[in-house]
Formats: C-alpha cells, structure tokens, sequence
C-alpha cells in the first residue's frame, strides 16, 4: 500500500502537526474540564458533587482500560482513518453529554470520550514521527505535543470560565464543535499512512520485552507518580505558606514554564534527549527537596514552581521519543503500554498523595516526590544502552 503524503526531510510539516496538537488539546479539555465545571454538573443532574466528579473517574476508567485494546484492533487500519475516529469519538460523546439528563448516559459517554483519547495519545507519537525524517522526529513529536502545555495553562481555565458564563452543557458543545473543525482539517492537510500488516502483528508481551522499553516505562511511572502527587494536593501543599487562596496564579505559572519548556525540549531533543531526561529529573529533584527544606516559604514556592514546570514541559515528548524509539514498528503498541502506565501513576498519585496528606500532613509530599524521582533517575542512568542512549537521536 503506497503512503499518501511525502515525508519532510526539509523541514516540518507545520499544518498537519498542529491538527495532532489540536487533537492532544481536545483530549485535554475532555478529561479536565469536567474538574471546573462539577458544580454546575452536579446542580444540573440534581445529583450530588461526589457523584457528579465520577465522570472524570470514568473518563480515565476509560483510557485505561480501553488504549491496548483498541490500539491492537485499529493496527491494520490506515493511520488517518483511526485519527478520525478518534475526534468522531469526541465529537459523539461530548456531544451526548451536552445534550443527555441521565447520569448514567453521561458516564457511559465519558467512559468511551476516555477510550477515544486512549487511542488518539498511543498514535499521535507514532503519526509525527511518520511525517519526517529521523532527524526531525523529535522536533515534529515536540509540535504535535504542544497541546497539552496550551491546554493546561490556557485551555482549561478558558473552559471553566466559558461554563460559568454559558452553562457546562454549552462548555461540552463547544468541544463538539472543535472536533468538526479538526475533522475538516484532519482531511484538509494531514497525510495518511498504511497500517501494519497481518504478518505484522506481534504479541503485546514481545513489545514489553524488547530492550529499553521497560525501563521507560519504569521512569514514566515514577517521574508521574511524583508529579501527580504534587499538581492533585497543590491546594493543601500551599496552605503551608498561606498561597491556597492563589492556587489559580500558582498553576499559570507553572503552565506557562511547562510552554518554555516544550519549546526548549524541541530545540535539543534529537541530539541530547538523554540528558535532557536526566537534567529534567535532577531539576525536579532538588525543587522537591527545597519544597520539603522550605515549603512554608512563598519566595521559595513561585520559583520553585516554575522550574517544576520548566521540567514537566517536555517530559511527554521526552518519553514518547525514548519509548517509539526503542520499539521502532511497534511504537503504536508501545506508546498505548505509555497511556495506561501514564494514567495508572494518576491514580497512584492521587492514592498516594492522598495517603500521606491524611497520615503525615503535607509536609511531607515532598519527601516522596525526592525518593520517587531518585528512582527515576537510577533508572534513567543506567538505561544508557536501550532507553535512554547517549549521543545524536538521528545516529
């Protein structure tokens, strides 16, 4: 089967990129809106707060549970017919819950809105390294990831201002008509590929074995767990240094240095990703460590905020690149194994991160984040082989 596009050894295919950043923007907004809008939800369904914020349970039930599976099924589909699908998923569910008064329908619906996203994030990597040569990858990975730093720090506090000025069923209808846009742009500029082939198709236990992938898997894991922990309690970890009232400020900042580091991520990725993972790592260390020294301070806490968010910029572009470049043609499978151990350390960090604030109190979340991501980073070290190599990405 002949690939319909040409691959850009020139430079960026710049239009098609953005439409997989716009994808990794909706998924976004999906996923965290609900978070600013439960309120309005809750009010709505004449439920109560605890079982309108089901609905972001659901959605990540869904990416869990649902992006191995789905990528496996979708492997022989031509790339562009399974973005598609992807943006139809969030045009259908979005829409259904914008329009549905059943509880029960909008769980379902946001359980498949989680399952489209799953998919979409275990192909989005794969589909912009296709579209150039290798020593362009990084860079076009660091594009069609730009979403999510501009969905965090702009996306999702646009979004629940929309809701309170509009309603959350008009928010969720918004987000219907984003996808027909990106569905028409999809068409419009992003080139399609073939899928794998029958005599293509591997064992999803043969991927994990492959060398590096689980040790990227290893870093994800712990480097997420530890963020996590941090962005779910940042409200009780400020209270500490009398900030809980500008949690707001507080997350644009980090927003805004997770965009700077993006951007610096794309400029040396492809001939420093290694040290990139591992300075990234460090950084976010020895924050952590002033964090447990100095929490109480606010002169500590805005700096020290932004170099977390400097690290946390480009830590998925980071992990992608290693992880599609260990598996090479089962980047695909790979990347879906990255959805599920990336939602899993959501989850895990939110139980942990919970644990400790009951039984400790806050002071004491920066203490874990320092043991997590030393983990982290003897992991990363040692990977020096399959994972995490030395040297020029392109070589």
């Amino acid at each position: 089967m002949k690939e319909t596009g040409v691959n850009d050894t020139s430079g960026l295919p710049v239009p098609a990129l953005l439409a997989l950043a716009m994808t990794g923007f909706i998924c976004i907004l999906t996923e965290t809106i609900p978070a600013g809008l439960l309120a309005g939800i809750s009010a709505g369904l004449h439920t109560s707060p605890s079982v309108a914020g089901q609905v972001v349970t659901a959605y990540a039930a869904g990416s869990l549970l649902a992006a191995i599976p789905l990528t496996l099924l979708t492997r022989t589909w031509s790339r562009r017919t399974v973005l598609l699908s992807t943006v139809g998923g969030f045009l259908l569910f979005n829409s259904l819950t914008a329009v549905s008064g059943s509880i029960a329908v909008i769980m379902v619906a946001r359980f498949f809105a989680g399952a489209a996203a799953g998919l979409a994030w275990s192909l989005i990597a794969g589909y912009a390294r296709r579209m150039v040569s290798p020593s362009l990858q990084g860079r076009a990975l660091t594009l069609a990831m730009s979403g999510t730093p501009v969905a965090l720090s702009l996306g999702v506090p646009a979004g629940t201002w929309l809701g309170d000025l509009m309603g959350w069923r008009l928010t969720f209808a918004v987000m219907s008509a984003l996808s027909v846009i990106l569905i028409a742009w999809i068409i419009l500029v992003v080139p399609d590929y073939p899928g794998q082939t029958l005599r293509q198709k591997v064992r999803l236990t043969s991927v994990l074995f492959i060398p590096g992938i689980r040790p990227v898997l290893g870093v994800v894991l712990t480097w997420m767990i530890a963020h996590n922990i941090l962005y779910t309690y940042i409200s009780s970890f400020l209270s500490r240094s009398g900030l809980s009232s500008e949690v707001d400020i507080v997350l644009l900042i980090f927003g805004l240095a997770a965009m700077a580091g993006i951007f610096i991520t794309g400029r040396v990725i492809d001939r420093g990703l290694r040290t990139a993972v591992l300075l990234s790592l460090l950084l976010f260390a020895l924050v952590s460590l002033i964090f447990g020294i100095s929490s109480t301070s606010p002169g500590v806490i805005y700096p020290g905020v932004a170099v977390w968010g400097l690290t946390f910029g480009g830590a998925a572009t980071l992990l992608q690149t290693a992880l599609a470049d260990a598996a090479g043609e089962y980047a695909d499978i790979a990347l879906s194994m990255n959805v599920v151990t990336w939602n899993s350390a959501i989850a895990l960090g939110g139980l942990t991160g919970g644990l400790l604030l009951r039984n400790e109190g806050a002071g004491s979340l920066p203490d874990a984040l320092v043991i997590l991501l030393i983990i982290a980073l003897i992991i990363a070290f040692r990977a020096s082989k399959h994972g995490f190599p030395a040297g020029n990405r392109s070589s």
